[in-house]
């Protein structure tokens, strides 16, 4: 089969479109066809030799959509459309830059939907990071919304489904370039707001707060809240990955609440949440661009772009 291997860390030059061996099926485990696979920001740390615990060469990928070649597991049947994500994927084991791979059965989620495979792509880190966080936000119709990180796919997707599902609510949106201003607002953002140098350059207050620079600006982030509101920390765009210096009593606003949207917290219950949600609110999921798994590493350096926005996917013929 064809993947894409990285035998040692570094730029996208590193990511190698090679002829490999197709995984062989061993108890608990499952082959699947890969239809089309979402590029991830924490691939791209593990890329740069960011993510201590991967050894190389690997086949990285965190997610995936497909369809069942052969399964040691009754309950997946060839043939079967389904999704996977986190779960170590990409990392511990080869992940989804490839033809085929194979998944523990236990991380492998049956749906039923008849979306095209890369708006399906698009799905199962992103929407699902995104839809999670919603629930997690507990908005109604009133409320004043940040999406810190807009322009990222996990912040493009929340902004999607919030406005689905509540079309009148007021919306903002955070970038640290001017230049993606119309960009956001064409995404369907009220207000854009610029942060410079993890400040935000505004006086504005909101109620609810999606945080997905991470650490490195929550503190910034609750200067901008008002009293009761909610914050949820889903992404690490930031590149830091703990509070640091963070005094819960000083730094939190009056009687506001700081809660997490984790992708790896998935199962197909949940996942089939999110397809009815798409459904029943006629949220279009269409990813920003569209790459083929040769074209991988020119994928990695558009997210790293300053013109990167919104969710990249990968279609594997």
């Amino acid at each position: 089969m064809k993947a894409i291997v990285i035998h040692e860390p570094g730029g996208p030059e590193q990511l190698k479109y090679e002829e490999v061996a197709t995984p062989v099926v061993k108890p608990g485990w499952s082959l699947v066809k890969v239809r089309a696979f979402g590029i991830n920001h924490s691939e791209v740390f593990t890329r740069q030799g960011l993510s201590p615990s991967v050894n190389f060469p690997r086949i990285l990928g965190i997610e995936c959509v497909g369809e069942i070649v052969e399964s040691t597991d009754k309950k997946l049947s060839v043939g079967q459309k389904v999704v996977s994500l986190m779960g170590e994927m990409g990392r511990d084991f080869d992940g989804s830059y490839a033809e085929y791979v194979l998944l523990p059965s236990q991380q492998i989620y049956s749906i039923n939907s008849q979306l095209s495979w890369t708006d399906l792509a698009a799905l199962p880190e992103t929407y699902y990071t995104a839809f999670i966080s919603l629930k997690n936000l507990k908005i109604d119709a009133n409320h004043q919304v940040l999406v810190r990180g807009a322009t990222s796919g996990v912040g493009v997707a929340f902004a999607n489904l919030l406005k689905s599902q509540f079309p009148d609510i007021k919306v903002s949106g955070t970038t640290r370039s001017v230049l993606k201003t119309d960009q956001l607002l064409a995404a369907g953002f009220d207000h854009v707001v610029i942060d410079d140098q993890n400040h935000l350059q505004t006086t504005r207050s909101f109620d609810r707060v999606l945080e997905l620079i991470g650490p490195l600006t929550t503190k910034d982030t609750f200067q901008h809240v008002y009293e009761g509101g909610i914050v949820c920390i889903t992404g690490l765009l930031g590149g830091q990955w703990t509070l640091n210096g963070f005094d819960p009593i000083m730094d939190l606003a009056p009687n506001s609440y700081l809660t997490s949207g984790y992708s790896g917290n998935v199962s197909a219950d949940k996942f089939n949440d999110l397809l009815a949600f798409i459904d029943q609110y006629q949220v279009k999921v269409t990813p920003e661009k569209i790459f083929s798994l040769p074209e991988v590493p020119d994928a990695h350096q558009y997210l790293a772009s300053q013109q990167s926005f919104g969710k990249v996917v990968v279609k594997v013929d």
